[in-house]
């Protein structure tokens, strides 16, 4: 039996979405690996980009695991932030 052959050449837009997408993955990658120092809403984004196109199911799923603390972390900060609100008498 022979090896199936894909039925269109690779053309240039292919690869040039392929480089694109290999930095998108590299930065997102940056930015977990820097958590302390970005904001939440980055830190949600660049987990999204690895969740959807990460290399290995171990980095999407660490990048679906991130995400899901990162979320769990919003509502404690709204109750906190209305809990100094109610202390300062706003």
């Amino acid at each position: 039996m022979s090896v199936p052959q894909p039925f269109r050449h690779r053309s240039t837009r292919d690869e040039s979405r392929d480089d694109w997408l290999n930095d998108r993955r590299r930065e997102a990658r940056i930015v977990v690996a820097d958590v302390a120092h970005h904001s939440d809403h980055l830190i949600r984004l660049a987990c999204n980009v690895l969740v959807r196109h990460g290399e290995s199911d171990t980095e999407r799923r660490d990048a679906r695991a991130l995400l899901f603390v990162i979320d769990a972390r919003r509502p404690i900060r709204t109750a906190q932030r209305q809990d100094d609100d109610r202390r300062a008498g706003r």
